[in-house]
């Protein structure tokens, strides 16, 4: 039986972030490639560290994406997060490229041939959630997490808070009572910062940032409000722990509060169903919360390498259903076509749009005029609310 009362906590991480800079790059790598040519398929995994930029992986495209274009994104992707700093620069950090050519065997299982549908990239599971807790119909603790961190990013690239260096993470911790979040029990901000500044003029940096976002009279107690507990933050980014695509998958999602199945996103085309089915059980679990069927959903999907069609698709309304939820496992296999192409077109995912992806969630997110956050758009309501 779920409960209804407790104190629950998610966290995110900057642009800055190891792990961020190395997501933002494999997704720069996407973009150029699938702007390209439509149907690339990349798989691109980078590793940063001290003054170093390391990509592997494997692509294939019908037109040519040369060394120096893929070194020429993964440079701007450092540049635009704002890393110009002796241990790792944009410019000067060295540069290695061990991207080539997709598996023949994986190709051949995966490409539409003869009477044979484009199957999907992999075999596995992927999960789509949302909840009624706030209007994007996310979660709050993690939504709460990344705007602290996005808005802190906001001052420091418009100069109005030099301080701020590209690497931070933060952590909010919320009070639920009837399932429902009614303030904020503590909040955990270590942010890189500028030589010289003591721990409590960073501290009192990050307050109104803080403030800004939380609802009013959500401010934790003071002695509940940490701020670079361990005091100095000035060496940070990959030049003080290393970075790795893929390794902030909770992040990406719903903070811990549903499950994730276990693929990462980024660096990842459209072809590969970690990502694009991902995509999909969330653009079908909002709708369903945004037509009130539930308060929440969890929708999970699975496939097997090559084969079309998901082996399976199970809905969780997690006791908060208007409609039984088999019934809607049926209505959603007929309403959406969630083969690998269908997900494609259905919600235009090959597009140069994964880059805006690699930091502060992607969900959650306001649908861009160009097809960027297609899957939180709302274009299901209607026809879910017949099923009421």
């Amino acid at each position: 039986m779920s409960r209804n009362s407790y104190i629950f906590t998610s966290e995110s991480v900057s642009e800055g972030h190891p792990d961020k800079v190395c997501d933002r790059i494999s997704d720069a790598v996407v973009d150029l490639f699938l702007g390209r040519d439509p149907e690339a398929r990349v798989a691109c995994e980078t590793l940063t560290t001290t003054n170093r930029i390391v990509l592997a992986g494997e692509v294939r495209s019908a037109n040519p994406v040369e060394q120096d274009e893929i070194e020429g994104v993964a440079r701007a992707a450092v540049r635009d997060i704002g890393y110009e700093q002796d241990g790792f620069h944009w410019r000067h950090a060295d540069f290695q490229n061990f991207l080539h050519e997709q598996s023949a065997d994986i190709a051949m299982g995966v490409d539409a041939a003869g009477n044979k549908d484009e199957g999907a990239g992999d075999q596995g599971i992927m999960f789509g959630y949302a909840t009624d807790e706030t209007p994007e119909l996310m979660p709050a603790p993690i939504l709460y997490s990344h705007q602290i961190l996005k808005e802190m990013a906001r001052q420091r690239k418009s100069g109005e808070r030099p301080e701020f260096e590209p690497d931070a993470k933060s952590q909010v911790t919320l009070r639920y009572e009837n399932g429902q979040p009614v303030g904020v029990t503590s909040v955990v901000v270590s942010t890189q910062h500028r030589s010289g500044l003591t721990p409590e003029d960073v501290r009192e940096l990050v307050r109104p940032v803080v403030t800004s976002v939380l609802p009013d009279g959500w401010f934790p107690p003071e002695e509940e409000f940490y701020v670079n507990p361990t005091g100095n933050f000035v060496i940070g980014g990959p030049d003080g722990d290393a970075g790795l695509t893929g390794r902030k998958i909770i992040v990406d999602t719903y903070g811990g509060a549903a499950p994730h199945g276990g693929g990462a996103f980024s660096g990842k085309d459209p072809t590969k169903v970690d990502r694009s089915a991902a995509y999909a059980c969330r653009w079908l679990a909002k709708n369903v919360v945004a037509a009130g069927l539930s308060k929440k959903c969890t929708i999970q999907v699975s496939y097997a390498i090559g084969v079309s069609k998901p082996l399976s698709l199970y809905v969780d309304f997690h006791g908060t259903g208007k409609v039984d939820e088999a019934k809607l496992e049926d209505a959603l296999m007929q309403i959406a076509n969630l083969s690998p192409r269908g997900i494609r077109e259905r919600l235009g995912l090959s597009r140069p749009i994964y880059a805006r992806t690699a930091a502060y969630g992607h969900f959650g997110r306001t649908p861009d005029d160009d097809g960027g956050f297609s899957w939180e758009k709302l274009d299901l309501v209607d026809e879910l609310k017949t099923l009421a």
